[in-house]
């Protein structure tokens, strides 16, 4: 089972051989929500997970320029203030045939746009990614699905308690 199912931007690993760089968004609402969209595996519908927004960068783009874009590609959300890096972390895990290492930073990002229109996803995000849903701390706390990153209940409830990080939080390396 896969951590992300959101291969918008280059789907190849970087040009240096190292990690596929990626730009992930913890979009939050007015209400403290965050927004998640719900992907699986292209062939198996049944293996399904939850995950933030966001995807890799294409050719000299920044982070911060990924974000915004993959943002606006998975959920049609335009209107958003784009904050600090919260955490970054690797991971590596097969999807749709091939086995994916990703070096990933996750932004913290809010807006009070609440409808989403996934108006710009790739043909693999079209097999692959189901829809976008708005969760409490305590639903994800609660959720019996799987969400990634792993730790993401925990990682909110202390965004949401202590304001973001002085520094990226380094995750532990996630390997499926």
């Amino acid at each position: 089972m896969p951590p992300e199912a959101s291969y918008g931007g280059s789907d190849e690993d970087s040009s240096d051989g190292g990690p596929r760089k990626v730009a992930r968004v913890v979009l939050l609402d007015e209400q403290d929500r965050i927004l998640l969209l719900h992907g699986h595996e292209p062939d198996d519908p049944a293996d399904d997970w939850w995950f933030t927004p966001g995807g890799g960068l294409e050719g000299d783009e920044t982070r911060e320029e990924a974000a915004l874009r993959e943002l606006v590609e998975e959920t049609g959300i335009t209107e958003v203030e784009l904050g600090p890096v919260l955490w970054q972390r690797s991971c590596s895990f097969p999807f749709a045939g091939r086995r994916w290492d990703q070096d990933e930073w996750y932004f913290l990002a809010r807006t009070s746009q609440k409808g989403t229109v996934a108006a710009g996803l790739t043909e693999l995000e079209r097999r692959s990614v189901a829809g976008a849903r708005w969760w409490t701390c305590r639903e994800l706390t609660e959720a019996h699905e799987t969400v990634y990153p792993t730790r993401l209940a925990g990682l909110l409830r202390r965004l949401l308690d202590e304001g973001p990080p002085a520094r990226p939080e380094i995750l532990d390396t996630e390997i499926v």
